[in-house]
């Protein structure tokens, strides 16, 4: 069960790097976001995409545990989900998206995510 937690959140990320590297204007229009410039997308290209995959790559080798990196890798992916959540909430009492989708809805996959990686780490 322990690993399998370790395993989806991987692939979340995993599928969020990928498509920021591919279609970096794809996975931040839902967000109202446009991505006019060669910088704006290399922006969304490193934090969504390489940042992504990296984090995938860590919980993947936290799966395995390789080299140990299990517990501390598992606790650190879990607090920074815990932080992004916690960036949602404040953004929700600050500016009151109107919709469920996409800050709500990603809200719950993060605070989920990262208490699940808390309790297995």
């Amino acid at each position: 069960m322990n690993t399998a937690v370790i395993v989806l959140v991987a692939i979340f990320f995993l599928g969020m790097g990928v498509c920021g590297l591919a279609a970096p204007a794809t996975l931040i229009k839902p967000f109202g976001i446009l991505l006019s410039s060669a910088e704006a997308r290399t922006e969304v290209r490193a934090v969504y995409g390489g940042f992504g995959v990296a984090t995938a790559l860590l919980l993947a080798c936290a799966a395995a545990d390789i080299a140990g990196l299990r517990p501390g890798a598992v606790i650190a992916v879990g607090i920074a989900l815990a932080g992004m959540a916690f960036g949602r909430l404040v953004g929700r009492v600050a500016d009151r998206p109107a919709r469920f989708y996409p800050s709500w809805f990603y809200f719950w996959v993060e605070s989920v995510g990262a208490a699940a990686l808390i309790a297995v780490s």
